[in-house]
Order: C-alpha cells, then sequence, then structure tokens
C-alpha cells in the first residue's frame, strides 16, 4: 500500500525493457519481469558467479516472463550456465518460475527454509485452507459474499507457483555467499514474509532488498489467516531496524519494485514513520469498537477492488494487533462472531 517518499537519490532515470540485461553494479545486472497485477513489474538480478551466473529472484509463472527469461539466456549470458538460484522470499512474483529454471538448468535452489516450506505447501494447496480463509474474513467483519471471494484468492497462488524445487540449499541470517568472488551477507528480514532474505555485499556496497525496503510503496505487512493472532508489524519494524544497524545508509539498494536508489536510512526511516502515522490514526478514530473492515476507510482513502481490499485488510490487521499488544487497544468479542477493537485510553 502506499508510503511517504523523500530524499532518495536515483542513480537510473528509467528500468531495462523485459528480456535486457543491464549492469547496475559490478557484475550484478538488473532484470524486469511483467506481472498479471497492478504492480506491474519485479525486479530481477543476474550476478556474475566466476564461469556461471547465480540468478536472484525468478519472477511470476506466466507465459510472457518465460518468453523473457528466454532472451536472456540467448542473449546475456555469454554462453555461460545458471548455478544457482537464489530467491529471497516465497511470494509467487519472486519463486514462481524457481521450478522451471532449476529444472532447466539443473541448478540448486538457494532460499531461508521457512520461506521454501511455505512455498511448498501454498502451491499445493488445500481445501481446509479455503475454509480457514472464509473464516478469517468474517471474523475481520467481511459479509459473506465477501469473504467467500477471500476464502477462494488461495487458489491463486498456485496459478503464479505451478512448482516449486523439492529440495533447496538453506540460507540464514547473518550467512555469508561466495558469488563471483564477493561476500554477500544474509540479513533477514520478517513482516512481509516470515524469513526474507536480504543480500548485502559490503565490497560493493549493494544490498539486494527484495520487498523488505521499497523505494516508492510500503511493503504489504499483513495479518494472514494461518496465524490469526500474529503481529507482523512488530516484526517488521524490528527487521526495518536491525537492517539500519547492519548496512550503512550509503549502499545501492536493489528492490523488487520501483527504481534502484541510495538513502537506506532515510527510506527506513520514512517507513517507520509511515506506519507510526498509521497506528496514530488508528487511535484516534476508535472512541468505540470497531472491526478491521469499518477502519479501512481510515487507513486506504481510496476505492478498494477485492484483490486490493484482501491486502488491506491483512495489514489494517497488522496495525491493529501492534497496537493491542502495546495496550493501546483492547479487543472485544461479539456474538456475531465479529473481533471489534476499542482503544483502552
Amino acid at each position: 500500500m502506499d508510503g511517504s517518499f523523500g530524499p532518495l537519490r536515483f542513480p537510473v532515470a528509467a528500468p531495462p525493457r523485459p528480456g535486457e540485461a543491464r549492469e547496475i553494479a559490478p557484475g550484478v545486472r538488473w532484470l524486469r519481469m511483467p506481472l498479471p497485477f497492478a504492480l506491474d513489474h519485479i525486479n530481477l538480478w543476474l550476478v556474475e558467479d566466476g564461469p556461471a551466473w547465480t540468478i536472484v529472484d525468478t519472477g511470476y509463472a506466466m507465459p510472457e516472463a518465460k518468453s523473457a527469461w528466454e532472451r536472456i539466456f540467448a542473449e546475456q549470458l555469454g554462453g555461460r550456465p545458471v548455478a544457482r538460484i537464489v530467491v529471497t522470499h516465497f511470494h509467487p512474483d519472486h519463486i514462481g518460475l524457481a521450478g522451471w529454471l532449476a529444472e532447466r538448468w539443473s541448478a540448486p535452489l538457494w532460499i531461508t527454509e521457512k520461506e521454501w516450506l511455505y512455498a511448498r505447501v501454498m502451491s499445493r494447496g488445500s481445501d481446509d485452507f479455503v475454509a480457514l480463509r472464509r473464516d478469517f474474513a468474517c471474523r475481520a467483519g467481511l459479509d459473506a459474499a465477501a469473504s467467500e471471494l477471500f476464502g477462494e484468492r488461495e487458489k491463486g497462488y498456485r496459478r503464479g507457483v505451478p512448482s516449486v524445487p523439492p529440495s533447496f540449499r538453506r540460507i540464514a541470517d547473518g550467512m555469508a555467499i561466495e558469488i563471483g568472488g564477493y561476500e554477500w551477507r544474509v540479513v533477514v528480514g520478517e513482516g512481509h514474509a516470515p524469513e526474507l532474505a536480504c543480500l548485502y555485499c559490503a565490497e560493493l556496497g549493494v544490498l539486494i532488498a527484495g520487498d523488505q525496503v521499497l523505494p516508492r510503496i510500503s511493503p504489504n505487512v499483513s495479518v494472514h489467516p494461518h496465524e490469526p493472532a500474529g503481529d507482523p508489524l512488530g516484526q517488521y519494524l524490528a527487521s526495518l531496524a536491525k537492517l539500519r544497524e547492519r548496512v550503512p545508509p550509503e549502499v545501492l539498494v536493489l528492490p523488487s519494485h520501483n527504481l534502484p536508489f541510495y538513502g537506506l536510512h532515510a527510506r527506513i526511516d520514512e517507513l517507520t514513520t509511515h506506519h507510526a502515522m498509521r497506528c496514530e490514526e488508528l487511535v484516534g478514530a476508535l472512541d468505540r469498537p470497531q472491526s478491521a473492515v469499518d477502519l479501512l476507510p481510515v487507513l486506504f482513502r481510496r476505492p478498494l477492488d477485492a484483490h486490493q481490499t484482501a491486502f488491506a485488510l491483512g495489514e489494517a490487521l497488522a496495525h491493529l494487533h501492534y497496537l493491542e499488544r502495546s495496550g493501546a487497544l483492547e479487543r472485544v468479542h461479539g456474538p456475531d462472531r465479529i473481533d471489534r477493537f476499542v482503544r483502552t485510553i
């Protein structure tokens, strides 16, 4: 959802075209792939790895993305193979083509354990998960018809992720990965995804940030039906603080969406302030018990379609749970089984 942005510097004015690989840092090439959403692109990365290449993130499983990859393989690799596929997290635009790429190149998938497990579970689907999502939406305040649609959205994951490699190489927070003679340090972020792997190369001054820090939008931070009492916003804010501590401010940030930029610490501060302001707005509105659905107009002042409503609902609950844990709000369970919140002071 929308976030503020300010004193950032962008080293490029335009992204590469699909099928083009543009050098953005020594040994690092920038690719952009299409997505079938309102957010219509994802940035992917090719990193020179000695006699081979490492791919970082794969794109959504759609014919246009496969065609773009094939052009890159034919024209951009210089005859060198892909030896490794690194995926930052389990969302479909990041891992969707991992199975296809791994099979095509006989290349291993490198990913954190939680992200691999989530992708394997979500790509196989489950009938009880549809019911779980439907009940979750009802308790948040959606009506029966909208809750039914919310439940069915679970099947969309499998469209974007038709297969996930059955084995993986585990990466973890603090781990060093050697790629092409450079050390890339893993910094795990939480909140947007369970164990998202950012990659920081101190020698190059580059951070591959995944979705953890984006320059123009705030990453979606949502409560999900499989963890209905979770506090993803608390996890996300703690992860931003960790990233600010471990990575210096002057690095080139390579985000998964929008343009690469300089100004990591400034952007982290903006994102932290953005969420603090959303929390203040919610507290100010909660002079009477209200559900997450009731509060959507407080946080999102534009019309939302069904797809956007699903993300907005999870994000509203993330802020409400964070405030509840801080003691600013309390939850009221009504006879209609809808959870409502009211401020305590």
